[in-house]
């Protein structure tokens, strides 16, 4: 478990969507152990969990993959486009689970491995609560590469909105869907760190996106760059 830390902020509120209820058992044993996190529901299958999203409105969903009614994709991909305030945590049997590259393109934060440690997943939600994506960018290059045959055709047309980044904001679109972190990116491009944060939030702003993940996935989709360039 983590240590608790002093905190003024109300404790992240969980919504926990698996329709195995031995699994959301085990989640609820450890999560709610943390005086940081509280657990709000749980639901057996995806259209549950859109319901109690727009119900409830927890901070983060905790959301499985393959469950009866609507699956994990669908069911995020309708809590995006409600434009609830709710973020999106997939967890998966696999890593490289081809579900995990429609769900981050319907707009999860995110996702990890069910078998993840506890350490891991709470500082995931916490991360992801707070506005940030918890798969790092090599990870989802991987995932795209591979399974490059599911993502739109490559001959469609871009989004009109990369019209509206400058020169050096496509750069950097493109350095961040290449892998590279801030730090790489500054040094790749002799500029400070400071200013490629920046340039990053800028990208996401323009781009109507929450997080880098949805940065990568748009620079996959636009033929920014290539699968396995």
């Amino acid at each position: 478990m983590t240590d608790p830390t002093p905190s003024t902020t109300r404790p992240v509120r969980i919504l926990l969507a698996d329709d195995q209820p031995l699994l959301r058992t085990g989640f609820r044993m450890v999560l709610g152990a943390e005086p940081d996190l509280d657990i709000v529901a749980e639901a057996g299958d995806g259209a549950e969990a859109v319901e109690l999203s727009r119900r409830l409105l927890p901070d983060v969903v905790l959301m499985d993959i393959r469950m009866p009614r609507m699956d994990g994709v669908s069911a995020t991909r309708a809590i995006v486009d409600a434009r609830l305030p709710v973020r999106v945590l997939i967890l998966t049997t696999f890593e490289l689970d081809e579900y995990v590259v429609g769900g981050l393109r319907a707009g999860a934060s995110g996702f990890l491995s069910k078998d993840v440690p506890a350490e891991d997943l709470i500082t995931a939600i916490h991360t992801v609560a707070a506005g940030d994506a918890v798969v790092a960018p090599r990870i989802l290059r991987r995932l795209l590469d591979r399974f490059a045959d599911v993502l739109p055709d490559p001959a469609a047309s871009p989004p009109k909105a990369l019209s509206t980044l400058t020169d050096r904001e496509r750069e950097v679109l493109g350095q961040v869907a290449r892998g590279l972190s801030n730090a790489e990116i500054a040094r790749a491009l002799s500029v400070s760190e400071t200013t490629i944060k920046t340039h990053v939030g800028n990208v996401l702003t323009k781009l109507g996106l929450r997080d880098r993940v949805q940065a990568v996935v748009l620079a996959y989709e636009s033929g920014l760059v290539r699968p396995g360039a």
